[in-house]
């Protein structure tokens, strides 16, 4: 009884974490300073410049990703899995976390420090400097394309996989491994869009999917882990 007892908190924190993380990382989105095509450098590198929470709203992010990330390790713990196929695949699921999480402090570093220095100059240098300030901002943003583009592909396979486990394991309804499998599947869409054509409106679709999918099985896994039976055996559908 008490291995169940901390499996089953070990869902509740597992659950928390990753809800919390995805609303913080939502909230944190809504005050990104946006221009109306991301692509087009002048018009989005004039409204960083012009971000004053821009730093603040990037570490929200990553504070955001961290937490989603933490509750993908700890719902390794909380899952039973009995098979050896599945302890594999939610082991490399947590390699997969690990390395996603590292990958994206990176690229805060790189968005939500490099890029606002850079903006901020070539918004603030002489006429005759902008060209030069303005050709290093728009090699900080490639190099930001291509570490979110491969941020999106770790994260996407972390989400496939546990959504994988999640379902095969039937603790939880399975329909929460389908919609984190479909998540993990949007994330790599963005992944290969934004590598090949950075963020253009092709990005659109797997952005509003991957976001409606993540919203809606945080927010039942949680619910779900709260009315887990503390008598449930391990296992077993609740």
């Amino acid at each position: 009884m008490d291995g169940i007892q901390e499996r089953r908190k070990t869902w509740r924190l597992a659950s928390s974490l990753l809800l919390a993380g995805v609303a913080i990382s939502i909230i944190a989105g809504v005050f990104h300073a946006e221009s109306h095509d991301a692509n087009d450098h002048v018009a989005s590198f004039t409204a960083y410049a012009d971000s004053g929470p821009w730093t603040g709203v990037h570490l929200g992010q990553f504070v955001g990703m961290a937490l989603v990330c933490a509750g993908l390790v700890s719902l390794w713990a909380a899952v039973d899995v009995p098979r050896h196929a599945l302890a594999w695949i939610a082991r490399f699921g947590v390699l997969s976390a690990a390395a996603a999480i590292a990958l994206y402090a990176a690229l805060q570093a790189v968005d939500g420090v490099a890029l606002k220095h850079a903006v901020d100059a070539w918004a603030a240098a002489p006429e005759p400097e902008k060209a030069a300030r303005f050709a290093t901002a728009e090699g900080i943003r490639w190099l930001e394309w291509g570490m979110r583009s491969y941020q999106n592909f770790l994260l996407g396979v972390a989400l496939v996989l546990f959504g994988v486990v999640v379902a095969a394991t039937h603790q939880v309804s399975r329909m929460i491994g389908y919609l984190m499998a479909l998540s993990g599947l949007a994330y790599l869409a963005q992944g290969w869009i934004i590598g090949v054509s950075g963020f253009s409106a092709a990005n659109s679709l797997p952005t509003l999917v991957g976001i409606v999918a993540i919203v809606a099985w945080t927010v039942w896994l949680f619910f779900s882990a709260l009315r887990m039976k503390e008598a449930t055996p391990a296992g077993h559908p609740r």
